[in-house]
């Protein structure tokens, strides 16, 4: 849902079948305003026609500390919010053994950052912690800006540790929860919220994090992401990833919805952001630690794996 007010939004929806035990794209929903039916409208519409339980959406559904925080604030620098206490000691620690390591051995330092920086994740990720390898200079110059509690979440503190390396070098960019959501997309999700029916359960995610995940499960390939940035490449790419999506994920899609998540990036992104609610089911999906406020941010980060099980009901 990113963009503007008269951007055109894409709602997937896959769904499971017992009998075949697979997954099926069941619809794939274009939002624009129409004669006889908002976009807004069609929304409801579509959730309420499909009965819709769980939906993956691709912006922040909580707010910064800031937002909420009622007390006499001290500053930014002297934030006692608990959350924000925690992520600036956990990126101070982590600075500070760095700098620890740098001072013992400056030459082995180097040398050793060179080789982490040609880390190869898609083969040897482990979902380590940034505390648990050496800093490479992206992330370092990341950890040095700060964290600021009326900008970041909590949240993009555990991204930038799993994820920012490989954002930054796959996708040239970093996870900031409201570096990229207009005033415009949060208000009107505010909006539509309060028609939404009391049964939906709403969840955050993350296209090219999502992206990652497969590429950590080697359910694709590095050269996939790589030519999915390319104009010219990019149809091939997204034709490459859904057919393997398809075979790794167990998930049929018809030739029609095929067509058009290749021809269209946000029907595109609008699937990667079905198959992490999918991965969210089955309880495959990373646990975030209590500090980013798991409840609230409902954020999924997948783990991709044998997707031929049957998912949990509730």
């Amino acid at each position: 849902m990113k963009g503007g007010r008269r951007d055109q939004f894409f709602f997937c929806l896959i769904e499971h079948f017992e009998e075949d035990n697979r997954w099926f794209l069941r619809s794939l929903l274009q939002v624009k305003d129409e004669d006889g039916l908002t976009g807004d409208e069609a929304i409801r519409t579509w959730i309420e026609k499909f009965k819709v339980k769980q939906m993956v959406l691709d912006f922040p559904l909580s707010q910064p500390a800031c937002a909420t925080c009622l007390i006499d604030c001290p500053g930014s620098n002297n934030c006692p919010e608990p959350s924000v206490v925690e992520v600036r000691r956990q990126m101070e620690g982590i600075l500070e053994q760095d700098e620890l390591l740098r001072k013992e051995n400056p030459k082995k330092y180097e040398q050793d950052r060179n080789s982490e920086d040609l880390f190869d994740y898609n083969r040897n990720f482990d979902s380590r912690l940034a505390t648990n390898y050496m800093l490479t200079r992206a992330f370092k110059r990341r950890l040095k800006k700060g964290f600021i509690p009326y900008w970041n979440r909590a949240l993009d503190f555990w991204v930038w540790s799993h994820y920012y390396n490989q954002l930054l070098e796959i996708f040239n960019l970093s996870f900031d929860s409201f570096g990229s959501t207009s005033l415009m997309v949060q208000s009107r999700f505010s909006y539509l919220r309060r028609h939404f029916p009391e049964y939906l359960s709403l969840f955050e995610a993350n296209g090219p994090t999502v992206l990652i995940g497969l590429l950590r499960a080697g359910i694709i390939v590095k050269n996939d992401l790589h030519t999915l940035g390319d104009i010219e490449l990019s149809l091939d790419a997204r034709i490459d990833i859904i057919r393997k999506i398809e075979k790794g994920l167990n998930i049929f899609v018809y030739d029609h919805d095929f067509e058009l998540l290749v021809r269209n990036p946000r029907a595109f992104d609008s699937f990667l952001l079905a198959i992490a609610g999918q991965n969210k089911l089955l309880g495959l999906n990373a646990k975030l630690p209590d500090w980013t406020r798991p409840q609230e941010v409902n954020f999924i980060a997948p783990l991709f794996s044998d997707l031929g099980e049957t998912p949990e009901t509730d």
